[in-house]
């Protein structure tokens, strides 16, 4: 019953938003009788066209405007534009050409103790004539937040790759390793494969 009160009682608040159409735009003077609960329908197409407006004319320069706010802020500022350059140059990026190419396992912070990774990068000339090794570029990301973390080059036989996505990963992190994605290739006897080395 109170629900039913509520929804009348709406209705008949927003019907009243009906007198500001012309008289012959009326519905009683459409249809010949009034017709409840158009005023609702009314209400929500003038704020639904109204946002539609907003985004697309003004949207962009109020977020634009905001955002030049935000980056004036000491330290706010600093942390905003490392996020955002983060998302543009890494998660925005898909397939292909996306940052982050392949989660892979490497022992990190020490020997013995492994991390998850993304390889950004593998022809690194310079490194790799200076060093005489086939050096590999991974990301260690921290948890949970993965904008951050540590720049390490590898040589690509201590680096591990991993059949799990790049998101699959991302979730993992995030989650302080709670969700663990499914390992689609575990073999059916249970038996452990030796791992696969090197990108």
């Amino acid at each position: 019953m109170i629900t039913v009160w509520v929804v009348r009682f709406l209705s008949g608040i927003l019907d009243t938003s009906l007198l500001l159409l012309p008289p012959a735009w009326r519905p009683e003077n459409l249809v010949g009788t009034y017709v409840p609960g158009v005023g609702i329908i009314l209400s929500l197409l003038v704020l639904f066209l109204t946002g539609v407006v907003m985004k697309n004319l003004f949207g962009g320069r109020m977020v634009a405007g905001l955002e030049s706010l935000v980056r004036r802020i000491p330290v706010v500022g600093a942390v905003y534009g490392g996020a955002k350059t983060f998302s543009e140059t890494v998660l925005a990026d898909k397939g292909k050409d996306s940052a982050f190419k392949q989660v892979v396992l490497v022992e990190f912070p020490r020997k013995g103790v492994f991390s998850i990774g993304f390889i950004t990068a593998k022809d690194l000339e310079e490194v790799q004539a200076r060093t005489a090794q086939d050096v590999t570029c991974v990301f260690v990301p921290t948890t949970p937040n993965p904008t951050t973390g540590f720049l390490v080059l590898y040589p690509r036989n201590e680096v591990t790759l991993l059949d799990m996505t790049v998101d699959e990963a991302f979730k993992m992190l995030l989650t302080l390793g709670v969700v663990v994605p499914t390992w689609k290739q575990k073999p059916s006897d249970g038996v452990l494969a030796p791992p696969q080395a090197g990108p």
